[in-house]
């Protein structure tokens, strides 16, 4: 529990102290300058990808079929048979569109929360996948309870789209989220179901100095959906990494 804990950063949801303070925490804190210049050495190295030997090396568009919304990409729709959650209905099935490309990440056993299941305290790390040249996305579930105590709660119960990114935002970056990295917030309705999407500029974030998110609450879980770049990846893969985005769904 401890190490996804400090994986993420993540502040107590139940506790009365705001994101910022939890931030500047004397225990917890890293100033950037420390951060970049590897006193965080842990950190990095469980949230950056795994090793190529890890990776399933094939092309997600020998296996999965044409999405119906776009040809050009294919389909990912998650079941039982993809994640620990899934098969433990923490997790209502997701879908989104990936370009043929793209290859699907190995998990680490620790991240993926096959060893908490069906009662995980933690967020943990559904499916990830990735192309060197464009970027890569992942889906992060957590637990319900960490961001409110209603269960069952929608999304706009939890609270409005900034104070849902307060508490999620080391989720996105992989370290911490600064309340001016927030570029723009909108909500997106899709029939009973209602989404908050974000566009971050994240220039010290893990994940990328590029980050958009799209997070949802469904039954005790509350999914987010990310898909970051770099800097060099970013201005050929923008339109591909937002049309992922629009596509995921739960």
């Amino acid at each position: 529990m401890a190490a996804i804990s400090s994986l993420f950063f993540t502040p107590n949801p139940t506790s009365t102290a705001s994101f910022s303070s939890f931030k500047n925490s004397p225990t917890l804190h890293l100033s950037r300058r420390e951060f970049l210049n590897g006193s965080a050495t842990l950190l990095p190295l469980l949230i950056s990808p795994p090793p190529p030997s890890l990776a399933r090396e094939v092309e997600v568009g020998s296996y999965l079929p044409p999405s119906p919304a776009d040809p050009s990409f294919v389909l990912f729709s998650a079941t039982s048979k993809d994640t620990p959650a899934l098969r433990a209905g923490n997790v209502e099935p997701y879908k989104f569109m990936l370009p043929p490309t793209w290859k699907q990440m190995r998990i680490a056993n620790i991240l993926s929360g096959n060893y908490c299941q069906p009662k995980c305290a933690e967020p943990w790390i559904e499916v990830k996948f990735e192309d060197e040249k464009q970027g890569k996305v992942q889906v992060v579930a957590s637990p319900l309870i960490r961001l409110t105590n209603k269960p069952n709660a929608t999304i706009e119960e939890i609270g409005t789209p900034d104070k849902v990114i307060a508490s999620l935002g080391p989720f996105v970056t992989g370290n911490t989220l600064d309340p001016d990295e927030l570029v723009e917030a909108s909500i997106e309705k899709r029939g009973d179901q209602t989404y908050y999407k974000y566009v971050l500029d994240t220039p010290y974030a893990l994940t990328g100095t590029h980050n958009l998110a799209k997070a949802t609450a469904k039954g005790n879980t509350v999914i987010l959906f990310v898909a970051s770049a770099s800097d060099k990846q970013w201005p050929s893969s923008e339109k591909t990494l937002q049309a992922i985005l629009d596509s995921f769904e739960v």
